[in-house]
C-alpha cells in the first residue's frame, strides 16, 4: 500500500476543470503519489498549480501543439513512479479513489474503475452538475473488441508494462484508450473495480470529443479495427451504442460515493474573492 503513483494529465486550454482536478488530487486518501502535467502548448498553467504547494506538480510544457495521445507519452515517459494512473483534464477523481486502486492492483497489473458521467453547465467558470449516469459494465475483452467500457481516467498499472507493448499510438488518436486497452488485456493481469470514484465529464454545450463524429474519426476507428482484426466497427452516438442489447446486458452493480456536489477548486475561490 506504499507504492509510489505518477498521474499524469495533458491538458490544453482547460484552467477551471484543471484547477477543480487539482482540488480533487488534494483531497486524496492515498498521499504517495506525483502529478505530471504535460501542457500541450496550450496558455500557461504556472500560477493554477502554484495554488496547490501541497501536491508534488511537475510541469512539462510543450512548445508546440503534439496532440492528446503524445502529450501522454511524454508525462509517462517522465514518471518516477512504478504505477501509473492516467487523467484527463477534466474529469475528477473522488478522494478514496487512489488508496482503493492501489489496494486492488497488489494481485494484477491493470485497473480501472466504474465512472459516473456527469452532463454539467457553467457559471462563472464553475462546472455545475446537471444531471449523471452510472456507467458500469462488467469485464469481458471478446465483448469490448466490439464496444469498449474502459474509461482510462483514474485508470491505474504498472508502468513495466509499457516495457512490453510500448506506448500510446497517436495513429488511432481518438481510440488511443481502447487500442492500449486491447493491448493490455491480451498480455496482462486485468481487473474491473465495481466502484464509481471517478466523474467523467460531459458537456452540455456539446463539444466533447465523444460527441464528435466526421470522417476522420471513421478513418482512426478502421486503423483501430484493422489493428486488432475487430471487422466493420459501427459509427453510431454513444448513447445509442449503450442500447445496443449486447451492451446493455453487461451492465453491473456499483458502489456509488459522489454525493453529487461540485468540486470547488481554490482558483474559483481566487478569481471570486471568497
Amino acid at each position: 500500500m506504499n507504492s509510489f503513483v505518477s498521474v499524469v494529465i495533458p491538458t490544453y486550454n482547460r484552467p477551471y476543470p484543471l484547477a477543480e482536478l487539482l482540488e480533487s488530487l488534494n483531497r486524496q486518501t492515498y498521499h504517495h503519489f506525483e502529478v505530471i502535467i504535460v501542457n500541450d502548448g496550450g496558455e500557461r498553467v504556472d500560477d493554477i498549480i502554484a495554488l496547490y504547494p501541497e501536491l508534488d506538480v511537475h510541469l512539462i510544457h510543450c512548445r508546440g501543439n503534439v496532440g492528446h495521445v503524445e502529450a501522454r507519452n511524454i508525462g509517462v515517459k517522465a514518471a518516477k513512479g512504478e504505477l501509473i494512473m492516467l487523467c484527463d483534464d477534466d474529469d475528477l477523481l473522488l478522494p478514496c479513489h487512489m488508496e482503493q486502486m492501489v489496494a486492488e492492483i497488489s494481485d494484477v497489473d491493470f485497473v480501472y474503475s466504474d465512472v459516473e458521467i456527469f452532463h454539467y453547465r457553467t457559471e462563472n467558470g464553475q462546472r455545475i452538475p446537471t444531471d449523471r449516469f452510472l456507467f458500469a459494465y462488467e469485464y469481458d475483452r471478446e465483448a469490448m473488441r466490439k464496444f469498449s467500457t474502459y474509461v482510462p481516467s483514474g485508470s491505474l498499472y504498472r508502468k513495466l508494462i509499457h516495457d512490453h507493448i510500448g506506448y500510446f499510438d497517436p495513429g488511432v488518436h481518438h481510440y488511443w484508450d481502447w487500442d492500449f486497452f486491447l493491448r493490455v488485456s491480451g498480455s496482462f493481469r486485468v481487473k474491473r473495480v465495481a466502484t464509481a470514484s471517478v466523474l467523467y465529464a460531459f458537456s452540455d454545450a456539446g463539444n466533447n470529443l465523444s460527441r464528435r463524429m466526421d470522417d476522420k474519426r471513421r478513418m482512426y476507428l478502421n486503423r483501430l479495427s484493422e489493428k486488432h482484426g475487430l471487422g466493420n466497427l459501427p459509427m453510431k452516438n454513444f448513447w445509442l451504442l449503450l442500447d445496443e442489447p449486447e451492451v446493455k446486458k453487461r451492465r453491473a452493480e456499483s458502489k456509488i460515493v459522489w454525493d453529487g456536489e461540485p468540486i470547488i477548486s481554490r482558483l474559483w475561490h481566487l478569481k471570486h474573492h471568497l
